[in-house]
């Protein structure tokens, strides 16, 4: 079974929840169903995953939440990305960029060829 290292995901959540937020306002199960659909089922965040994540992101102004009446009729807390949450990812993409191209480097680097 393939599973990324916990370092991984929590270095990722920040850019995957602002990415999904980018697509429009959400609330959180539908996050959680967002990541998996995407992951194709590689990445399964929990309640207890998220919110804390969503917290800090509100903390640091990057989204905001707003109670909401669902079409079914349930209140549900909606989370929407800010101008500077839209920066933010921007600077996250650079940066994973960035680090996929050094790995890349890295890895076709010939064993024989190198110290």
């Amino acid at each position: 079974m393939f599973s990324f290292s916990k370092s991984l995901v929590a270095a990722s959540s920040k850019p995957l929840i602002l990415g999904i937020l980018q697509e429009g306002t959400s609330y959180g199960y539908a996050i959680i169903q967002r990541v998996k659909e995407i992951s194709q089922g590689k990445l399964e965040w929990s309640d207890g995953m998220l919110y804390p994540v969503l917290h800090r992101l509100e903390k640091e102004k990057l989204i905001t939440s707003q109670w909401m009446q669902s079409e079914e009729g349930r209140h549900r807390k909606y989370y929407a990305i800010t101008e500077l949450g839209k920066q933010s990812l921007h600077q996250e993409k650079m940066n994973w960029y960035g680090m996929q191209e050094v790995m890349e480097a890295l890895w076709s680097i010939n064993p024989s060829t190198s110290n």
